[in-house]
């Protein structure tokens, strides 16, 4: 490593902490709260289990708990957060312990994006801009690279798979076998990872490459595999996860035991066309707008190499798949997600695309263009900064202030896993079927109270807006929080997922 790299990754990693102690100080949404919820239990002896219930997918039966976790989300990120709090909860506490093991990943992105750029042809120079970059992560990625999820897991591990996988067209085995190492922890940081896997079959083609082809889709076999005999093995189909995300239009059904069933093919469709829509607006603002052209210009100058044709015919495949076959989960964050292992890489393509074209210009001309650069991105993640304490810390707070009017004992809420942090105890989602179903939930796990915020299922509406329940009467009121008491028990309909 050079010095002006190191020098650039300990600046950078400095940026990460004073994100993490002034900004990103509590888990924020859904996804993280449930990966360290888990990583705790991980890290304290109580393997891949969740004592909460975030959706039905977990407990099909209702079944007592804890339950295995992770039948929907993958388990990397809880994985590496529970090795944080292993080693450091003593000194840090639990969330600043998981949070040290995602910066210490992230501290090396800078670094796997200047290799990367080396790769396809970019000077040290220009590599050290794709570097800083990639770090600094502009509006979107800034947060992300120290929130508890898995975006700098797939960052660093999806830049690293592009400069094994151009090794491995070359012909090299073990650069063959190492890719598709890459592949299987991309998989088990984010289930759409399994495709890069394409890309590894398609090295078996060609003649000078299919040795290294067959020895990395075997290694990516083998740990996805093995990922998904754990999922046999637990109760229920490992497919109902697949069916809701493919053949439902409404996000709400998602979290309901009895969803309301599919829609005809034209709301199929339409849902499908709007998400690629979404998606397709989400990849720009990740790419801050105005880096598309350096990043197109790159494209084409790298184009004759295996690792940039590989980058643009994955991010396309992804991008269809998000758009097409999981329509629900992309407008809402799961394609974001999914951008963070082409980031840094797409950082070292704008770099070669940037000096390409900045060649023709004097050096003063040059050196003007690279700063203004790197000084926008700087803004617009201090910028992003900001948004995301608006968006999280504002509402967690909330939650805190409230949490003083909900009786000892589980509950249910409609964020199950970030009531069981902050709570510390055990949480039900509320079920989107509305009233009368989570109070059979209620009923089946011994819970005495229900918790709903301004942002809640359409079925809570009348109840929410004071019309009353005959299973639910109000206890308590904070902000937009409103408490209320199991009251009532409606004789538990015939639900087929409740067990007696």
């Amino acid at each position: 490593m050079s010095r002006a790299l190191l020098v650039l990754s300990l600046g950078l990693v400095v940026f990460r902490v004073l994100s993490a102690a002034f900004v990103v100080t509590q888990p924020g949404f859904t996804d993280a709260y449930y990966y360290v919820d888990v990583a705790q239990r991980l890290a304290h002896g109580q393997g891949l289990t969740a004592d909460f219930i975030w959706n039905f997918l977990e407990a099909p039966h209702l079944e007592e708990l804890p339950v295995p976790s992770h039948r929907f989300w993958m388990p990397l990120a809880t994985v590496v957060q529970a090795a944080g709090i292993a080693t450091l909860e003593p000194i840090l506490g639990t969330f600043r312990s998981a949070q040290a093991a995602i910066i210490a990943v992230a501290a090396f992105v800078p670094a796997a994006a200047y290799v990367s750029a080396r790769s396809i042809g970019a000077s040290s120079r220009a590599a050290l801009v794709a570097a800083a970059l990639a770090g600094l992560g502009g509006f979107t990625f800034a947060p992300a690279w120290v929130t508890l999820d898995s975006f700098a897991i797939a960052g660093l591990v999806g830049t690293i798979f592009f400069v094994a996988f151009g090794r491995a067209a070359a012909g090299d085995v073990r650069a063959g076998a190492t890719a598709g190492v890459l592949v299987g922890l991309l998989f088990l940081a984010r289930a759409e990872g399994a495709l890069f896997g394409v890309a590894l079959l398609a090295l078996t083609l060609p003649r000078s490459s299919r040795a290294a082809g067959i020895a990395g889709s075997a290694v990516a076999l083998v740990i996805g595999l093995a990922w998904l005999a754990r999922g046999l093995v637990l109760p229920g189909s490992p497919a109902t996860a697949f069916a809701k995300g493919v053949f439902l239009v409404r996000y709400e059904d998602f979290f309901a035991l009895t969803p309301t069933g599919s829609a005809d093919l034209a709301t199929l469709v339409g849902v499908r066309l709007s998400a690629l829509w979404s998606d397709l607006v989400v990849a720009l603002a990740a790419l801050l707008l105005f880096l598309v052209v350096p990043l197109f210009l790159g494209l084409r100058t790298g184009w004759r190499l295996p690792a940039v044709r590989a980058f643009a015919a994955l991010a396309l495949l992804i991008y269809v798949a998000e758009g097409l076959v999981w329509p629900l989960h992309p407008t809402r964050g799961s394609y974001f997600h999914s951008l963070a292992a082409f980031f840094p890489f797409a950082m070292a393509l704008v770099a070669l695309g940037g000096e390409t074209w900045l060649a023709r210009f004097e050096q003063s001309a040059r050196r003007l263009a690279t700063y203004g650069t790197l000084g926008a991105v700087l803004v617009l993640a201090v910028f992003g900064l900001t948004n995301w304490n608006a968006s999280f810390n504002e509402p967690y707070r909330a939650r805190v202030a409230a949490l003083g009017l909900i009786p000892p004992g589980p509950f249910l809420a409609i964020d199950a896993a970030a009531w069981r942090w902050i709570s510390d105890r055990s949480v039900l989602i509320a079920p989107a079927d509305g009233p009368e179903t989570a109070a059979c939930v209620a009923t089946a796990y011994h819970a005495q109270s229900l918790v709903l915020e301004a942002a809640h299922f359409s079925a809570y509406q009348s109840l929410y807006d004071g019309s009353g329940s005959p299973w639910f009467g109000q206890r308590g009121e904070s902000g937009a929080i409103r408490v209320y008491s199991l009251v009532g028990n409606p004789g538990c309909p015939p639900l087929p997922r409740i067990i007696r």
